[in-house]
């Protein structure tokens, strides 16, 4: 579950079978996104994932030991999965994610182009971890940047061009979020203003940030609630601040979610605090829903909202996060501004287009 992974699925989808004969391969079989694999795709997993493990602690103990042993096997010889799978003759390999870029380099494959992407913000990598993951991406044949931003910040402290790089946004298709917004109702209370957010829950995400926000305006007497849709191992951590401030009550998780824009309609606006993003998503699927949005100004998110006609941007800063809240829970004028220029926003994203640059890359 995450935003790259429905970017793959969306391409799976539409990528058309008459140019196009795809197979997909993950490590790991799980996650509740894999019953969205189209059914024309061949679909290929390395080892089961724990929905197959037992309940039994000790069995699941083995299980992941031999995982893990049969995942490194794989990894130091992948020709013997190429040769099991017949994948010697595949014309290109696509690395989705900085994670697949060392293993497709691997690949024994050598005829096979390689494409890269990368929706990463390399500033906040680690320097010799992203020393490697830019020496990776050097060797591609194609490398494909999820935003502007995801691109210029590799030369901007790198002082490294990627001439056979492209810069090709996620799809985003709003007739479809729009439909699914509609899949069932979310019951609510309509007199307490209502924030929502959608993102893993990760150190960068910012929730203990915002959890203390909330606190902070609660306690001056404007009343609202905070939906936080998405899972993750910081969660303990939100759940431990959430417990210590004592907002269990209106700060509420509600872990993943497959089709969260039925939550999204029935908020009243949208609130992204993270500190790292590349071009996220679930802020375009937001505008096209015409909710009024909230977002730190980092990654491309930029080059998504217009800062001040359809949405607000702020820096990634607890005092900043106040403010923001603020003006929406206080200046209504400014919040019905934004909603008439979110009407319009879904403009900006057109999915046939992207689909035709993809196509073009692959077909070259």
């Amino acid at each position: 579950m995450g935003g790259v992974q429905k970017v793959i699925l969306d391409f799976l989808e539409n990528l058309p079978q008459d140019k196009f004969d795809i197979t997909f391969l993950v490590n790991l079989k799980q996650g509740i996104l894999i019953n969205s694999i189209p059914k024309h795709v061949r679909f290929l997993h390395l080892t089961e994932g724990r929905e197959s493990f037992s309940d039994n602690k000790i069995i699941k103990f083995i299980q992941l030991v031999l995982r893990n042993l049969k995942l490194r096997y794989y990894k130091k010889y992948p020709k013997t999965f190429y040769d099991k799978f017949g994948l010697n003759d595949i014309d290109v390999e696509i690395a989705s994610s900085y994670t697949e870029l060392e293993d497709i380099l691997n690949s024994p494959n050598k005829k096979s182009k390689k494409v890269g992407w990368f929706h990463t913000d390399i500033r906040f990598v680690e320097k010799n971890l992203a020393l490697k993951f830019i020496s990776w991406m050097k060797q591609y044949d194609v490398m494909i940047f999820g935003s502007k931003q995801t691109r210029n910040v590799i030369k901007e402290f790198y002082d490294i061009d990627f001439p056979k790089g492209k810069v090709i946004y996620n799809v985003i298709d709003g007739d479809l979020v729009n439909k699914k917004s509609l899949e069932f109702t979310v019951e609510r209370n309509h007199q307490i203003p209502q924030f929502i957010s959608v993102a893993r829950l990760q150190k960068r995400k910012n929730f203990d940030d915002l959890a203390k926000v909330h606190k902070r305006i609660l306690d001056e007497g404007l009343q609202h609630e905070i939906i936080v849709i998405g899972d993750g191992d910081f969660r303990p951590e939100v759940e431990a601040l959430i417990k210590d401030l004592k907002i269990h009550d209106s700060f509420k998780l509600l872990g993943t979610q497959k089709n969260p824009y039925p939550y999204i309609k029935a908020a009243d606006y949208f609130i992204l605090p993270s500190k790292t993003e590349s071009y996220p998503l679930i802020i375009g699927e937001t505008l096209c829903l015409a909710k009024p949005i909230i977002s730190t100004d980092v990654g491309g998110i930029n080059e998504m909202i217009d800062n001040d006609i359809d949405g607000m941007l702020i820096h990634p800063t607890e005092q900043e996060i106040y403010e923001a809240m603020k003006k929406f829970l206080t200046d209504e004028e400014y919040v019905s501004k934004l909603q008439v220029g979110a009407q319009k926003a879904y403009l900006k994203f057109q999915k046939e287009l992207i689909y035709n640059q993809v196509i073009e890359i692959l077909e070259s």
